[in-house]
C-alpha cells in the first residue's frame, strides 16, 4: 500500500474558481484525489461543465475521479437553465407518487451524466419534523418518515440506474433542529427510540435500494453520543449506520469547514476524527475565489494529517483498507462506463440541447410543480 497516493481516496474538493488551479494539480501528482465537489462558483455554461468534468479526470493517474454536485431541486440546484430547474422536492412529498420521483430522478440523471457528474449529493432523507428549521425544510421530500423512506429510495433507483451514484443524507437525520450546521452545531434531543423508529426510516429504505452513499450530519444526538457530533461519532458512523443498519457503501462526510465543526475543529483535525470513527471519506469545499493557493493548503493539510495518523496509529490501516475498498467498489460500478463515454465537450452544444431542458424533462417538471 502506497500511504501517500491511496490517502487522496479519501478526500472530496472544491475548485475556487471556473478552471483546476496549478496548485491542485500538484497536489493530485502527490495523492490520487477521491474526487472534486462542484458549485455555483464554477459553473458557466453546459458546455463548460462539461469541459471542466472532462479536465478533472485528467487529474487522475490510475483510478477515475468523483464529479461531483448537489443538485436537489428547488435552492439547492447548482446548475440552473438551460439545465431543467426542478420544483422542490417537498412538491414530490405532496403528490405523494414514487413514481414521480422516480421520472424525476432519471431526467435528473440524464442531465448530469450528459456532462460528466457522476455523483449527486441526493437525496435529503431528512425528516420534515420541525417546520422551524432553518437548514431543511422544503429540501425534505416530507414530514412522515414512511413517505420520505418511499420517496428517496424511488430517486435512489432512478439516479442510479441510469449511471449517478446517489447519496442520502444527512444522517441520522436533521429534520428536526432549530439551528443551520452550516452557521453552529445543532442538537436533536430525541430518544434512541425514537431517532431509530422515525429518523432512521427513509436512511434504511435507502439501504434497502442500494444507495451508494450516505453523508453524515454535523449535529450532537446526546441520546446516542454525548461528546461527539455524528460525523465524529463511532457510535453513530460505525455503531448505527454500518453495524445496526448494515449500510455497505461508502459513508462521507459534510463539509468539514462547516461552523458546526470549525468552530472546535480545523479541518484536518476533523478529517483525522471522522476517518477514525468510521467515514470512509471527507469533503473541504470553502474554497475562497480571492484566495487559490490557500484552498489548496488546506486539502494538502487534510491529506498530510491522514497520512500522519496513518503512520502513527490513530487511524488503523485496516480502517484506511476497509475505506479505500469501499471507493474501489462504488467506482467500479459507476465510473467505468461514465469516464470512457466522456462528457461532451466545448463546441457539441447540439447533443447537450437535447438532453438538457428537453421536453420530457420539463414535462416532469410541470408535473411536479402542480403541487407547489
Amino acid at each position: 500500500m502506497n500511504i501517500r497516493r491511496d490517502i487522496g481516496q479519501l478526500l472530496i474538493g472544491s475548485l475556487p474558481g471556473t478552471t483546476i488551479p496549478g496548485e491542485l494539480r500538484s497536489l493530485a501528482r502527490d495523492f490520487q484525489l477521491g474526487g472534486v465537489i462542484l458549485f455555483a462558483r464554477n459553473i458557466e455554461a453546459p458546455e463548460h461543465v462539461a469541459e471542466l468534468s472532462h479536465d478533472v479526470q485528467s487529474l487522475a493517474s490510475d483510478v477515475p475521479l468523483w464529479v461531483s454536485i448537489d443538485q436537489e431541486g428547488g435552492r439547492v440546484a447548482r446548475l440552473r437553465a438551460p439545465f431543467t430547474e426542478w420544483p422542490p422536492m417537498a412538491v414530490l412529498g405532496r403528490s405523494g407518487d414514487p413514481a414521480l420521483a422516480l421520472r424525476f430522478a432519471v431526467a435528473l440523471a440524464a442531465e448530469l451524466r450528459a456532462v460528466g457528474i457522476t455523483l449527486d449529493y441526493a437525496p435529503v432523507l431528512d425528516i420534515h419534523t420541525n417546520p422551524h428549521n432553518p437548514v431543511i425544510g422544503d429540501r425534505a421530500l416530507a414530514s412522515d418518515a414512511a413517505m420520505v423512506g418511499a420517496l428517496g429510495s424511488a430517486i435512489v433507483r432512478g439516479l442510479q440506474d441510469h449511471g449517478v451514484a446517489a447519496c442520502g443524507k444527512h444522517f441520522p437525520g436533521h429534520g428536526d433542529t432549530s439551528v443551520d450546521s452550516h452557521d453552529e452545531l445543532p442538537v436533536v434531543e430525541h430518544a434512541p427510540d425514537r431517532i431509530r423508529r422515525v429518523e432512521c426510516v427513509p436512511f434504511q429504505e435507502a439501504i434497502r435500494a442500494g444507495v451508494a452513499f450516505m453523508m453524515t450530519a454535523h449535529l450532537l444526538a446526546p441520546a446516542l453520543d454525548e461528546d461527539s457530533p455524528a460525523t465524529l461519532s463511532r457510535r453513530i458512523v460505525s455503531g448505527l449506520l454500518r453495524e445496526e443498519l448494515g449500510f455497505d457503501g461508502v459513508i462521507l462526510s459534510d463539509d468539514l469547514e462547516m461552523e458546526a465543526l470549525a468552530r472546535t475543529h480545523t479541518a484536518p483535525e476533523a478529517a483525522v476524527q471522522a476517518i477514525a470513527a468510521g467515514c470512509d471519506g471527507v469533503l473541504v469545499c470553502r474554497a475562497r475565489v480571492e484566495d487559490r493557493s490557500g484552498d489548496v493548503e488546506v486539502l494538502a493539510a487534510v491529506l498530510e494529517a491522514l497520512v500522519h495518523a496513518v503512520e502513527d496509529g490513530h487511524i488503523p490501516y485496516q480502517r484506511l483498507d476497509d475505506a479505500l475498498s469501499r471507493h474501489r467498489r462504488a467506482k467500479e460500478r459507476f465510473l467505468a462506463d461514465a469516464v470512457r463515454a466522456q462528457p461532451v465537450k466545448l463546441g457539441r452544444s447540439s447533443e447537450l440541447s437535447a438532453v438538457l431542458g428537453c421536453d420530457e424533462h420539463r414535462r416532469v417538471a410541470e408535473k411536479m410543480a402542480r403541487y407547489l
